[in-house]
C-alpha cells in the first residue's frame, strides 16, 4: 500500500530558545505541527507554555534557533502577512478590545485583527458572517449586547467567534477556559469540538487536561521551559509523561475523547 504523504506543515520550530536579561524562560524546543492537527499543550504555572504560542504566532522571536511559520522563516519575513493568518484568542486580547463595544462589533473587527470597528468598512457580507459565528458559539442572543455586560465565559466565546471571522489557517487559544465556572467551561469546549470541522489548525494551552477538547489530536508537554513529550495524545498522555512534568505522581485517564487526572 502506498504511503501518505505527511499534510503540510503550518508551525516548525527547531531548537529554538528565548532569553530574557541572560535567562532562558523556553527552549531549546523542536515542535512541528501539521495542517489540520489539533494541539494541546500542557505545563506548570511558569513552563513556557504561553512563550511557546506566543512562538507560533509570531509574536515573539527567538532568541536562538529557527522558527517557521507557513514556511516563513521568523527574521526573513514580513511578519504583518503572518499574522493576518492567525486567529489569537489569550489575554493579549481580553485586555485590549474596548469593553464598551457591542458584541457584533467585537467579532467584526477580526476582519482585520483590529481593536475598533471603525478602522475598517463592513458590508452586509461581513454583518451576516458576524452573526452566523455567533450563532455557532451560541452567542446570537448576545449581538446587540455591550461586551462589559457580557459573563467571563460568554465573553470567551465572543473572542473565538472574532478569532474565526478572519478565516485564520492557525487558532491559538491561550487558556480560553481560565476563569470559567464549570457550566461556562464544558460550554466553550463543547463550541470548541462542534465547530472543528470548521476550524483551522490549532494550538490550545492549559494547565488541565480535563479542559482539552475531545477534538484534540496531538499534545505537548513543557516543564521549565523544556518539552517533557510531543506527539500523538494518546501517546504523550500517559501516566509517566504527565508525572515528569508535573513533578507529581498522576494517574491520567481517558473517556469518550475527555481525559482526567488525578493524584496518587
Amino acid at each position: 500500500m502506498k504511503k501518505l504523504d505527511p499534510a503540510p506543515q503550518v508551525l516548525r520550530i527547531e531548537d529554538a530558545t528565548i532569553t530574557i536579561a541572560s535567562n532562558a524562560i523556553l527552549g531549546p524546543v523542536s515542535l512541528t505541527v501539521r495542517e489540520g492537527e489539533s494541539w494541546a499543550v500542557l505545563g506548570a504555572n511558569g513552563s513556557g507554555k504561553s512563550t511557546l504560542l506566543d512562538l507560533a504566532g509570531g509574536i515573539r522571536h527567538p532568541t536562538s534557533g529557527t522558527v517557521e511559520i507557513f514556511g516563513a522563516r521568523m527574521g526573513s519575513a514580513d511578519i504583518r502577512g503572518i499574522r493576518a493568518r492567525i486567529g489569537f484568542v489569550g489575554h493579549h486580547v481580553t485586555e485590549a478590545i474596548p469593553a464598551h463595544l457591542t458584541v457584533r462589533d467585537v467579532v467584526l473587527t477580526g476582519k482585520r485583527s483590529t481593536l475598533v470597528p471603525w478602522m475598517q468598512t463592513f458590508d452586509a457580507g461581513d454583518r451576516r458572517l458576524a452573526d452566523e459565528l455567533l450563532r455557532r458559539v451560541r452567542c446570537d442572543d448576545l449581538s446587540t449586547r455591550v461586551l462589559e455586560t457580557c459573563s467571563q465565559g460568554e465573553r470567551q466565546r465572543v473572542l473565538l467567534a472574532r478569532a474565526m471571522f478572519g478565516r485564520p489557517e492557525l487558532l491559538l487559544l491561550d487558556e480560553p477556559t481560565a476563569g470559567l465556572d464549570l457550566p461556562g467551561r464544558e460550554l466553550l469546549l463543547e463550541v470548541l469540538s462542534s465547530t472543528a470541522d470548521a476550524s483551522p489548525t490549532t494550538m490550545l494551552v492549559t494547565h488541565h487536561v480535563e479542559e482539552i477538547p475531545r477534538t484534540a489530536t496531538h499534545a505537548a508537554l513543557l516543564r521549565q521551559g523544556c518539552l517533557v513529550a510531543s506527539g500523538p495524545i494518546a501517546t504523550v498522555l500517559t501516566d509517566a509523561n504527565v508525572t515528569a512534568c508535573f513533578d507529581l505522581a498522576i494517574s491520567v485517564s481517558a473517556e469518550d475523547g475527555r481525559w482526567r487526572a488525578k493524584a496518587i
